[in-house]
């Protein structure tokens, strides 16, 4: 399955410096025919992607998106970015998590990928089952599946995430 976010690279010549503690770029962040989209690349370090995921939310925000949405996007997209930080990278601040975001009224398409190999759905223990309620990780993804519309899993340590307004 192509990624939804394939048109997103092809702005790169807009790209400007962003300033923030953590160095993080953006590469990308234009508005056409009422879509805002947005890129960025930022080390894989705590809160590295704190940037860019107000920028999303004051987008959303700005969209007249509904309180409950809002939240919603912002923990899949904080969670996402924590396991590609955690999980995908090792924390290691030499590799980058990159990100990108396409906003309009009717939906937000999220892409997060980190350097890592991906991993194998199947082998992640269901957090669900009485016997994996007290491990303290591994309910990411299940998060973040609940509070999307949709979740696609690319290859590698690539993860797409949707989201409609009001769960529509």
């Amino acid at each position: 399955r192509s990624a939804p976010f394939a048109n997103l690279a092809n702005d790169a010549n807009r790209s400007s410096a962003f300033g923030s503690r953590f160095f993080a770029r953006i590469v990308m962040s234009t508005q056409f025919n009422n879509v805002w989209r947005c890129a960025m690349s930022f080390p894989s370090v705590s809160g590295a992607g704190d940037a860019f995921v107000d920028a999303v939310l004051l987008e959303l925000e700005r969209r007249a998106w509904s309180s409950k949405d809002l939240f919603a996007v912002q923990l899949a997209l904080e969670e996402a970015i924590a396991n590609a930080v955690e999980h995908g990278n090792r924390r290691d601040a030499s590799k980058k998590v990159d990100v990108s975001a396409e906003i309009s009224f009717e939906r937000v398409l999220l892409s997060v990928r980190d350097e890592g190999e991906g991993f194998d759905e199947s082998a992640t223990p269901n957090p669900t089952l009485v016997e994996n309620l007290e491990i303290p990780t591994g309910r990411g993804l299940l998060l973040i599946r609940s509070f999307m519309t949709n979740v696609w899993l690319g290859s590698g340590g690539e993860i797409f995430m949707e989201k409609t307004p009001n769960g529509a």
